[in-house]
């Protein structure tokens, strides 16, 4: 968690008092010694935190809201799944108390928790996981077709009322990745189909089973504002300090900013450079940033043939040192993104930090250049190879602002070494389109990581998948892809870690295609909310992560401290 708000560095001074300070501590200790009783906050239920998001209401159904993050937002809230994944992407009991996975890895089975209950106290069952992962099988067109046909191919049987075990056609890891989906009531939903679910009166006022239940929504002129969430007393993880949480809906962060000015509200669910100087001038906000499940890279396509000069690894890195990142990040991202160092995203268990970090270093560039026996040409406009063949190449760039303006840059810092190279502005499903036919020489692009907090890299990088699948790059390294194989059928937890640490070093060194940065996600809120962290994002919702822990109210607890036997003090150095 980096928390961008304001603190002050106090300095002990010590001066001829000390021996009368010193006299005092004693006296008090007297009777105890090495302790000394001090009155500290204790957290209390009460308050209502009302945060600004971005959006319009549309469904309360977690099967409804995958194209409609401010839903998601709330429902993360209201419902939850048989598992959930901390700020690392471990893998945390939520309805599931345990579970366990076969020597093979084909079976796993979930034991749920016992007296656990939904929001109008009917008890949770393994019924209910059956109703819910049903209807991600049953092939309506409202589930991405790669999710239908995941869940085609796996058994559910359900063996007692907490006891539920799913079949798997082979061995896979990232399995658990797919339990996070918030389980639906069957005893409320039971007679109908996803289809079916869409008018439902539900999803205006819906019954889950997460740390706070929905309470009323807000409607002002005949449309819905907001909605009020109230705290489950009955949450099998502890009641929520929060008695309340209110989302009020806008149209733009300036209008949510405004909202927070006039004292609408106490926080601003997303904050982007539009706003992001006046919020940190505001000293009652604080600023918590995560890094985003989004990775910029430039894809390089190692099998077009008119770029033969891709094969070359000393020229990929030549071009990755090309690139000033800090530069774009401090002009483009006004400093809001963190630079990437390979495709595992950073905060997550599988990221290896021991991996070489290529910077940019334009005169070390030149010189990996000359290594391969590239020259300038014979006028002096560009480079050549040691065969004479010019070395110019096709940047593909979806058309946003932001990427023109980041395209424009690096082929700016390309030019600078001498690499001469055209920028293809294309609308982003283009780009997309070009990818998946691999006609494209490189190529610009966001890998959208959301919701997959674990790592498993093997879709963009494994052989196998360099023809039809996302390895866009077209990849063929078979020690990479050994290790991303054998990495998601493996049980054994450090034997994962151990395997994608060995990817990561060969990524590094091989430098396939470009990592270029993660952008930051910013959210404020009104320092009178305490209590709050954030770690990296698989999520925007993850910055509910610890909402059970926030707190408005306090009392005073009298408790004994340890009493250092020496005052500290901090130097002008520290």
């Amino acid at each position: 968690m980096i928390n961008l708000m304001k603190k002050f560095r106090w300095q002990l001074i010590i001066i001829l008092v000390t021996g009368l300070i010193v006299g005092i501590l004693l006296l008090v200790q007297q009777g105890s010694p090495g302790l000394q009783e001090e009155s500290i906050p204790m957290p209390v239920s009460g308050g209502i935190y009302t945060e600004a998001i971005l959006g319009q209401f549309l469904r309360l159904n977690p099967f409804l809201d995958i194209y409609n993050p401010p839903d998601r937002d709330v429902d993360s809230l209201i419902f939850s799944g048989l598992v959930k994944f901390d700020s690392q992407g471990l893998p945390q009991p939520d309805l599931a108390e345990s579970w366990g996975i076969s020597q093979d890895g084909t079976l796993f089975n979930f034991s749920l928790r016992e007296e656990i209950f939904w929001h109008d106290g009917a008890p949770i069952t393994t019924e209910d996981v059956l109703f819910t992962v049903e209807l991600l099988k049953s092939g309506d067109t409202l589930i991405p077709e790669d999710l239908r046909q995941f869940w085609g191919e796996i058994q559910v049987n359900v063996l007692s009322e907490q006891l539920i075990q799913f079949t798997l056609p082979e061995a896979f890891s990232p399995f658990l990745d797919y339990l996070t989906f918030g389980i639906l009531p069957e005893h409320l939903l039971g007679s109908l189909s996803l289809d079916g679910m869409i008018d439902d009166p539900y999803n205006l006022a819906p019954v889950g089973s997460g740390p706070f239940k929905f309470g009323r929504l807000l409607i002002e002129e005949n449309k819905i504002v907001g909605v009020v969430l109230q705290a489950n007393e009955s949450y099998y993880d502890g009641r929520p300090f929060l008695d309340e949480i209110v989302f009020r809906y806008y149209p733009t962060e300036e209008a949510a900013w405004q909202a927070y000015q006039d004292g609408e509200v106490e926080g601003i669910a997303s904050v982007s450079n539009g706003i992001l100087t006046s919020v940190l001038a505001e000293p009652d906000l604080s600023l918590y940033a995560a890094r985003k499940p989004l990775l910029t890279m430039v894809f390089l396509n190692l099998k077009n043939p008119a770029v033969g000069i891709f094969q070359e690894a000393g020229f990929r890195r030549a071009l990755l040192m090309s690139i000033d990142r800090q530069r774009i990040i401090n002009t483009l991202y006004q400093g809001q993104a963190i630079l990437a160092h390979g495709p595992i995203m950073p905060g997550n268990w599988a990221y290896y930090d021991g991996i070489d970090q290529i910077l940019y270093e334009p005169e070390a560039a030149k010189q990996e250049l000359a290594l391969l026996g590239i020259i300038s040409n014979e006028d002096g406009t560009g480079l050549v190879t040691k065969e004479g063949l010019d070395i110019s190449f096709n940047l593909l760039c979806p058309d946003t602002e932001l990427h023109r303006n980041m395209a424009t840059r690096i082929q700016a810092d390309w030019a600078r070494v001498g690499i001469s190279v055209q920028i293809n502005v294309k609308p982003y499903e283009d780009v997309i389109a070009d990818l998946e036919a691999r006609d494209y020489e490189a190529a610009l692009v966001d890998i959208n990581l959301t919701g997959s907090p674990d790592p498993d890299p093997y879709p963009f990088w494994g052989q196998a998948q360099a023809q039809t699948g996302q390895n866009y790059a077209q990849w063929d390294n078979r020690a990479a892809s050994e290790f991303l194989e054998q990495a998601r059928i493996s049980i054994n937890f450090a034997d994962r870690e151990r395997l994608y640490r060995n990817f990561q070093v060969v990524f590094q060194n091989e430098l396939p295609s470009l990592p270029l940065l993660y952008p930051i996600y910013n959210y404020a809120i009104n320092v009178q909310i305490k209590g709050v962290r954030i770690g990296p994002l698989y999520e925007n919702s993850d910055r509910f992560m610890t909402v059970n822990s926030w707190y408005i109210l306090a009392e005073r607890s009298d408790q004994d401290v340890n009493v250092p036997e020496t005052t500290p003090y901090l130097s002008d150095d520290e």
